[in-house]
């Protein structure tokens, strides 16, 4: 039943989204759109020393992209593009394999692991994951990623 994933955490994160706003001058931005559901993220990105040190986004989702928005929105500020790499996968086996919810500081996701019996809800919930992924892998392609080469 589609009640198990629209769980009271769920919504209180879709309700509550930090970061709303675009940022003026990111290093790399990123939109990733589903066609089933019409939802659309995009991300905003600046890295510095390889970790995000800013970052904003724009959310027309429904409530399981508005959550996974939520959640890292909260928590990217100083994650690395490996640890932000390992998540987007952690997020897609748990989805897709039926692996485990990410912990640490990312064990909010723990409250979306219910859409896996929902396949059409997965491309939704994953868009914010592929976006900031896509974001960062401009910024290392570019060598934006603040980490300087001279020393500097």
């Amino acid at each position: 039943m589609l009640d198990a994933i629209y769980n009271k955490k769920i919504m209180e994160f879709a309700g509550n989204i930090p970061r709303l706003e675009r940022l003026a001058e990111p290093q790399a931005s990123s939109k990733k759109h589903s066609k089933l559901c019409g939802s659309t993220v995009e991300v905003d990105l600046v890295m510095e020393d390889g970790k995000v040190v800013d970052y904003g986004h724009a959310v027309n989702a429904c409530a399981l992209g508005q959550a996974a928005s939520s959640v890292v929105a909260r928590h990217i500020i100083g994650s690395d593009g490996n640890e932000l790499r390992l998540l987007r996968d952690e997020m897609r086996a748990m989805l897709m394999d039926k692996g485990n919810p990410p912990q640490g500081k990312w064990d909010d996701l723990q409250y979306l692991e219910p859409v896996r019996d929902y396949p059409a809800r997965h491309t939704s919930t994953l868009l914010v994951f592929d976006a900031v992924v896509d974001a960062i892998d401009q910024i290392e392609q570019s060598g934006q990623s603040g980490q300087s080469e001279s020393g500097q």
